[in-house]
């Protein structure tokens, strides 16, 4: 007993609980539905460039005579429909849109590499279009397409930048003729290649003074050339140093080779920086082990192509370096032993456009990395934007090779392409707000480790052009105390109301609240609304569908009554909590309607001649006739006639009518069941119902129900099996008939039996009566 108690306790407990949530849900679900499309209206705009700020859906009407008795100029902005319902014309409606220009459009560039005309780099364009104007609106995107193609052909610039701590003296070797060899291969992809060196170890109050050369954390050994031969000489004379600890300094170094572009020679063509190392590296925060706690400036600090500020500054950050790489539109591989592939492959994954190789023991296959990793980064195309303005945000589409389509982060991205290849972009911007002062604003948008980008100039739509035409100091605010633009005053600081007629400092005195009031004993403003300078400003609702208004904000157009829970039943309108209903519908909530077509009888008469249409309904005065025109009549003989021959073509493929059943019957439902038992009983039911019991043309009965639900839907339930009438025994009988048969012969043909065929019949007596 007491767990059961229990178990009914808990389930109580939970189906609570579940109501709850269910109540909750349906508040939250309410709310959200109530909030919906009410933006434009609680953002309470006082001019037609504070609405059209608000959002891309809200409009401003500037028709003079719109604002009814009570209400406020914030009114004016509403979504466009609703405008035009409170009876605004399309016309007098402000609701400017953005738009896109193309300002320069030079198009990409086709050219082949055996061309005899060699075309400089700035000459070469693989992006278009190259300047583009938006207009952009509030919360309206604006969107457009970029093309970009691969030139055949086109410039690089490679700088070897090389760890020559002692653990990497075997690579210096094989590094030495690097230029000459790098030149040959690199011809196959350009006809314009420079190279350079530059080698690092450590800072210098790190590391150790041995019998190598001395430390240095940075030197340029080599500016960019077109001379492999210059490249092989002065690598030729490079000497390892040595250090105290594993990691190196190449950090630094990297930052120097970013930032330093005239001492390196960068070209604004494609730009690899090729990192060779056997090592981990120091990131900010490692130089407080030699002392030093000031950040990196990512400032060029060579002189004599020496880094002389190593023992100054810390290492730079990993988000400090890929900055300065982006900016520099530097491309970086990373040449390292397989024992720190999985370090530089974390750190790859943290800096755009780089590339890992995996380094022999000796570098002996620098230049196969190098074109490996060279090809990978370049078929690959990732755009990125400059720093967007507050508000402002950013979506991508890229369309690729094969028709694949990537969006979010993948839309900034095409892989896989090819010289010659043309791939595009679909890029929307869109502006939350207008920035503080209206001002323009210019974006960059580029393909990584490209030096060609595309500026977009942003302006922001932030006054209508009706604002133009404002007049200051007009005589309809309030002897001059606003601008009459765009249909309503523009009020001067420290002025407000409908017409700039109040002073901030006088705005809720007694004497104007008196004039808010519809009689003495009445609440300001009917407790609807607010008193500014002695006159009723009606609250804004939550749904802009609904208002408040009149003089005293004492009436409203949602408090009427309603009928399926539709104000004024869906056929009318709410004026001044009275419904208003439209032709053809009459009562409170405008839901009786005067339409009698709904109680017109088959014979063409209301309600059969037996009711009345009361609100497009049949009563009827007849308490024996029923259904929506008072054409059923469950207890007059012929109901179950009427519908014999259907329910027996339907129910069992017999009758007059089993020929043309689909025709004639498919007028009602049919349900079987299995016994009498089973069928709807009156008592049961809401509806009439009629019972029925009908015979066939082989004496065999049927029974079923006949019933109208709802006043329409007809239905029948029916015993799908036949009861018909039991015939005789046909074995006794025939058994019976053929002994008498045989006593008669015996006794006409024989005149007596003999004794055996007496025992014989005996027997047989026997037997039938056994």
């Amino acid at each position: 007993m007491s767990s059961s108690l229990n178990q009914c306790f808990v389930s109580f407990q939970m189906d609570l609980r579940l109501l709850s949530i269910a109540t909750l849900l349906g508040i939250l679900c309410f709310c959200s539905a109530q909030q919906e499309g009410s933006d434009c209206i609680k953002a309470n705009a006082q001019s037609c460039g504070e609405c059209i700020q608000v959002a891309e859906k809200c409009g401003w009407c500037t028709d003079t005579d719109f604002l009814k008795q009570g209400e406020s100029k914030s009114a004016r902005c509403d979504e466009l429909q609703s405008l035009i319902t409170k009876g605004c014309t399309k016309a007098k409606i402000e609701n400017p849109r953005g738009s896109t220009s193309i300002n320069k459009n030079k198009p990409v560039t086709n050219r082949k590499k055996d061309m005899a005309e060699k075309l400089k780099a700035d000459q070469i364009t693989q992006i278009q279009p190259q300047k583009i104007t938006l207009n952009l609106r509030s919360g309206e995107a604006q969107t457009f397409k970029l093309k970009f193609k691969r030139a055949e052909d086109y410039p690089i610039d490679l700088y070897y930048l090389m760890d020559l701590s002692f653990s990497m003296k075997d690579d210096l070797e094989n590094v030495k003729n690097l230029g000459t060899d790098l030149m040959r291969e690199m011809k196959e992809v350009t006809s314009d290649f420079h190279i350079g060196f530059g080698s690092f170890v450590e800072k210098t109050v790190i590391t150790n003074n041995d019998t190598c050369t001395s430390p240095f954390s940075y030197k340029n050994v080599l500016k960019l050339t077109e001379d492999g031969e210059e490249f092989n000489s002065l690598v030729s004379k490079q000497q390892i140093s040595g250090n105290l600890d594993s990691p190196e300094g190449g950090f630094d170094a990297i930052m120097q080779v970013a930032v330093c572009g005239e001492a390196i020679g960068w070209r604004n063509v494609t730009s690899l920086l090729v990192f060779s190392t056997d090592a981990g590296f120091h990131f900010a925060g490692d130089g407080k082990l030699g002392g030093i706690v000031l950040p990196n400036d990512g400032k060029c600090h060579l002189e004599n192509n020496m880094y002389t500020m190593s023992h100054y500054y810390d290492y730079p950050s990993i988000a400090h370096l890929v900055q300065k790489l982006s900016d520099n539109n530097i491309q970086t591989i990373f040449a390292v032993t397989e024992e720190f592939q999985p370090v530089y492959k974390e750190l790859k994954n943290l800096i755009p456009k780089s590339a890992v190789g995996t380094l022999s023991s000796n570098s002996s296959n620098v230049i196969k990395l190098i074109i490996d990793s060279y090809n990978s980064l370049s078929s690959e195309v990732i755009l990125e934007n400059g720093k967007l303005p507050e508000g402002v945000s950013i979506t991508y589409k890229s369309i690729c090779k094969n028709g694949w389509v990537g969006t979010g982060e993948n839309g900034r991205k095409c892989s896989n392409i090819s010289i010659g290849d043309e791939v595009s972009f679909e890029i929307a911007i869109k502006s939350e707000k207008c920035p503080p002062e209206g001002n323009s604003e210019t974006i960059t948008i580029k393909p990584l480790g490209f030096t060609e980008n595309v500026e977009i100039v942003l302006n922001f739509i932030c006054e209508c052009e009706c604002s133009k035409d404002g007049k200051p100091l007009s005589e309809m605010c309030h002897n001059g105390n606003g601008t009459f633009e765009c249909g309503a005053c523009r009020c001067n600081e420290g002025r407000i109301g409908r017409l700039c007629e109040c002073s901030t400092d006088e705005v809720r005195t007694d004497d104007l609240d008196a004039n808010c009031r519809k009689d003495n004993g009445t609440d300001i403003c009917s407790n609807n609304g607010d008193c500014v300078c002695g006159t009723c400003e009606c609250k804004k609702r939550e749904n802009p569908e609904e208002r408040y208004s009149r003089k005293f904000c004492e009436c409203d157009n949602f408090n009427c009554d309603r009928s399926n829970n539709k104000l004024c039943g869906g056929h009318g309108r709410c004026e001044c909590r009275v419904c208003i209903c439209d032709a053809n519908y009459t009562g409170s909530a405008c839901d009786c309607s005067l339409d009698t077509s709904t109680c017109l009888a088959a014979n063409k008469q209301i309600c059969n001649g037996r009711g009345t249409c009361e609100c497009g309904v049949c009563k009827c005065t007849n308490p024996k006739f029923q259904g929506p025109t008072c054409e059923i009549c469950p207890t007059c003989p012929g109901v179950c006639a009427e519908h014999k021959d259907c329910v027996q073509c339907q129910a069992f493929e017999t009758g007059e009518k089993k020929d043309t059943c689909k025709r004639d019957c498919s007028y009602f439902n049919l349900i079987r069941v299995k016994d009498r038992d089973k069928l709807p009983q009156p008592a049961d039911q809401s509806y009439p119902l009629s019972h029925c019991k009908e015979r066939d043309a082989n004496d065999c009965w049927f029974y079923y129900t006949y019933a109208v639900r709802n006043h329409t839907e007809r239905e029948v339930y029916v015993v799908d099996t036949l009861e018909c009438p039991a015939g005789p025994d046909i074995i006794p009988i025939v058994g019976v008939c053929q002994v008498r048969e045989r006593e008669n012969e015996r006794e006409v043909g024989h005149g007596k039996a003999d004794h055996t065929s007496i025992l014989s019949d005996h027997t047989n007596k026997r037997a039938f009566r056994k």
